[in-house]
């Protein structure tokens, strides 16, 4: 999640890859280590990790977010949508949180 976007969910306690160091970690690791971590959701724009990674087994609840872009204009408006997602997920769950 890019650092700006953020500021749209006050209500939850955000973290991003770069912030806590993981930037050069593949999934499979950021998964194992935010379950470590005590994190509960992941929000990624990554459109491939339902195919390269199981996410049931990684216990980690995750919201993809689906934009026609990568462009913080884009992403914005869905964050209605991705805290509706954060809301309800289960772990080892994904959600599309998509216009």
């Amino acid at each position: 999640m890019p650092r700006p976007l953020k500021r749209e969910f006050p209500e939850h306690d955000v973290n991003t890859v770069v912030e806590m160091g993981w930037g050069s970690k593949r999934n499979s690791e950021l998964l194992a280590m935010m379950l470590a971590g005590g994190f509960n959701a992941f929000v990624t724009v990554d459109q491939n990790l339902e195919f390269q990674q199981n996410i049931r087994a990684s216990g980690i609840s995750v919201v993809l977010i689906q934009a026609r872009s990568n462009r913080l204009k884009e992403r914005r408006p869905l964050a209605p949508a991705v805290a509706e997602a954060l809301a309800r997920i289960k772990a080892g769950e994904l959600i599309r949180a998509a216009a």
